[in-house]
């Protein structure tokens, strides 16, 4: 089992640059549109962050000063640069920037990990890449949306039936998500059900942790994967497990921040069970009841 046998997958990513003039990236899937910055309005004891809201054909559009969220100097402009409308996790936000440069194609593969001492978990980057000779860092959004507006902590459900309990108490779940963020949000979910779990914050990681657990009694029959990560993505980890056989039975839901309606059909080719868009701990919850019953009738 190797994970440099994984083929890789295409991905566009939009660049743009910040007052400093760094060059950051962000997936094209997650862009609804780019505009000229609207006027805003600014809304007493918002966050700092926060420049105002926009109203985009009849909606209110919440903006983001990137740069300032990034630890930067605000625009010297306030009323210049663009904005870049993202659609992700279910809600729209518009990230103010200094400009939009342009749209590259490149693999997943070409995706690495942050270098060391790039500043951890209090970065705001998921993998950087090279362009043109230039590093690119691409931009971890989840984070940014929730330094500024965290999720709210839900209650564990209280609906379950016993034996959808007892069923779930069965899965020995590993989540594997390069953001800390959405690591923390689906691990949250899991403990309010009672449940111990497995992480890792890489493919190549959660493939190193499924050997290490076979064979022992913590043998993992579920996986939980994002879908967008450094070097190798979901659908070439999806991909792999059903190649190799000792994991080809494993159940593997893709949870992703794109809208998995987009992607339902691509998760399905790469041997996906499920796919669902975060983040939503009672959906999480039910496809993991799902998960936990398929597991049970395989006799995993």
């Amino acid at each position: 089992m190797s994970t440099t046998k994984a083929r890789a997958d295409s991905l566009s990513l939009l660049l743009f640059t910040l007052r400093s003039g760094k060059l950051m990236a962000i997936n094209l899937l997650k862009v609804s549109e780019i505009i000229p910055c609207p006027p805003l309005t600014k809304l007493p004891e918002s966050h700092p962050h926060v420049k105002g809201i926009a109203t985009l054909r009849g909606a209110s559009l919440s903006v983001i000063d990137l740069s300032r969220a990034l630890g930067e100097m605000p625009l010297q402009d306030p009323d210049g640069g663009c904005l870049i409308v993202t659609d992700v996790s279910r809600s729209k936000q518009g990230l103010h920037v200094q400009a939009v440069s342009k749209i590259v194609h490149c693999l997943t593969t070409d995706i690495r990990p942050p270098p060391y001492g790039s500043g951890g978990n209090r970065a705001f980057i998921t993998g950087v890449t090279q362009v043109e000779g230039g590093l690119v860092q691409v931009l971890d959004i989840e984070k940014v949306i929730h330094g500024i507006a965290p999720a709210p902590i839900e209650a564990a459900p209280t609906d379950l039936t016993m034996e959808e309990a007892e069923v779930l108490g069965n899965a020995r779940i590993l989540v594997v998500d390069d953001s800390q963020v959405a690591l923390q949000q689906s691990v949250h979910t899991l403990r309010n059900l009672g449940l111990t779990c497995h992480t890792a914050r890489s493919a190549k990681e959660a493939i190193d942790v499924l050997l290490e657990l076979q064979g022992t009694g913590e043998q993992i029959n579920v996986v939980v994967s994002d879908i967008e990560m450094s070097e190798m993505d979901g659908y070439a980890l999806t991909r792999t497990l059903r190649e190799t056989p000792d994991f080809q039975e494993l159940y593997v839901l893709l949870h992703t921040s794109l809208d998995s309606a987009m992607n339902s059909e691509k998760a399905r080719l790469a041997g996906a069970d499920a796919v669902l868009t975060k983040f939503s701990s009672p959906e999480l919850t039910k496809c993991l009841v799902v998960a936990a019953k398929a597991v049970a009738q395989k006799g995993l």
